[in-house]
């Protein structure tokens, strides 16, 4: 079986099987990989960095230990990581224009994927600095979603969603400051894992974006998604969150059954600022994906977390993050204007405000977390809206940008104020063929529990078998 009849269908277990097996090569994976990431470069344009010699090289060293008989999770198997992820000898732009100079060091996270054995074959587009839900920007270009060449794939992970909804390649880790990684899994009919806070470590940064920003994975399948978290989470010195190993791995939650749930159905929509309703077929979507639930034993009830003013917590760590990266820039001059006036904001609220931010954080999250003691999971649309067209934010200024992203994606970010995990899944597809996704949330360091119910759910659904018909 050659690489590209493997590569291009299989998921992260079938190709690092069917390498153990001998069926391929991880020479032949790589090669087919970087060819798909070419031809559709033009279309797509799914990567900011595509390591093309390094990762051949790299294929064909990991030949080597797997025919010595070495062994390895993810060994010869191609993923992607994120732009705002430092890969050595690479740059981290994160989405912005200019020049950067290459990293020396690779980021913790990169460096546990190569522990495992995967070829790391590219990093993948972002919006500028994180900001916005959609993956287009002067630094790279427009990001399109496989499903529907017209629209986003979302965001900011929109390059790593992309990438694995076009089977490009079979995982990714992006990043989740808002819903980063749960939006573009809605919005490319994916599995998209926001785990605990510090579950994956941000190293060389002891925490991302004043605590808010966990790294998590992109794939098709629940068991993809729980082994490559199994193979990402970890910490070391210096990392300021450091939560208790999970009792058990993820991929083995993923073959558990859950057992009977308290299941909370919430469509409430959390006090952004800023105007939002949710769309009918999406609350359709979502009261579907109760049904199911119900159908599978679980008992669920329509009730909404009480979250309150989250947004006094959110809003100063946000800006406070982006102006961090702005400092960080050699040459700012070519960011875009929004992102100035952010980072100025960002400057303003870094002092007394700041601090007042983290400290509302523990009151904050016990006022959220009372849900939990009626249920055992949140069920919640991921976002308030499909996918948007390609262009929708183009010529706005902060403010209408903003009331854009919060009627578009007002669930998400909650979780992140609090660090709790969550789990969006695909729950159909609207009538125009684009894609919806449900999150499961749960209290604080949950995500076996969670994901042994999220694969109880693509069990009964299926969703992995429905593939985009744009790429």
């Amino acid at each position: 079986m050659t690489g590209t009849a493997v590569g291009k269908t299989a998921g992260l277990q079938a190709q690092a099987r069917a390498l153990a097996e001998g069926e391929t090569s991880s020479a032949e994976l790589v090669s087919a990989c970087l060819d798909r990431i070419e031809e559709t470069q033009g279309t797509l344009n799914a990567f900011r960095c595509v390591r093309d010699e390094a990762a051949r090289q790299e294929a064909e060293e990991c030949d080597r230990r797997i025919a010595a008989g070495e062994r390895a999770p993810l060994l010869g198997v191609p993923v992607a990581i994120k732009d705002d992820t430092d890969i050595a000898g690479e740059e981290t732009r994160f989405g912005c224009a200019g020049a950067f100079e290459p990293v020396a060091e690779d980021s913790e996270v990169v460096s546990r994927l190569r522990g495992a054995g995967a070829v790391v074959v590219g990093k993948t587009t972002t919006s500028e600095i994180g900001q916005w839900p959609f993956s287009e920007g002067p630094g790279f270009g427009i990001t399109r979603n496989p499903w529907d060449l017209g629209h986003t794939p979302g965001g900011s992970s929109g390059g790593a969603a992309a990438a694995v909804a076009a089977g490009l390649v079979a995982g990714a880790i992006g990043s989740d400051g808002a819903g980063s990684v749960r939006i573009p899994a809605a919005w490319c009919h994916l599995v998209g894992i926001k785990p605990q806070r510090g579950r994956i470590s941000t190293w060389p940064h002891p925490e991302a974006f004043r605590g808010l920003t966990c790294l998590g994975p992109l794939t098709r399948t629940v068991a993809d998604a729980a082994l490559m978290l199994d193979v990402a989470a970890g910490n070391r010195d210096g990392d300021r969150h450091r939560p208790e190993p999970p009792v058990g791995t993820y991929l083995d939650a993923a073959r558990e059954t859950p057992g009977r749930l308290r299941i909370a159905l919430s469509t409430a929509i959390p006090f952004s600022g800023a105007p939002a309703k949710l769309d009918p077929e999406i609350r359709s979507a979502a009261e579907r994906m109760g049904a199911v639930l119900e159908g599978l034993g679980h008992e669920v009830e329509e009730a909404d977390p009480a979250y309150g003013m989250v947004g006094a917590s959110f809003m100063p760590r946000s800006m406070s993050g982006i102006r961090e990266w702005v400092d960080r820039i050699a040459d700012p001059g070519e960011l875009d204007p929004r992102t100035h006036h952010n980072a100025k904001v960002g400057r303003l609220l870094s002092g007394p405000a700041l601090a007042a931010a983290r400290a509302l954080e523990r009151p904050i999250r016990s006022r959220i977390g009372k849900i939990f003691d009626r249920f055992d999971v949140v069920l919640a649309p991921t976002t308030a809206k499909p996918a948007l067209p390609i262009g929708a934010a183009v010529g706005l200024g902060n403010w209408e940008t903003d009331r854009l992203i919060v009627g578009a994606c007002p669930y998400a970010w909650p979780w992140n104020v609090i660090g709790w995990p969550g789990v969006n899944v695909p729950a159909g597809l609207t009538a125009g063929g684009l894609p919806i996704g449900v999150q499961l949330l749960g209290p604080g360091n949950s995500e076996r529990l969670l994901i042994s119910l999220a694969a109880e759910l693509e069990a009964e659904e299926r969703w992995h078998e429905r593939r985009p018909a744009a790429i």
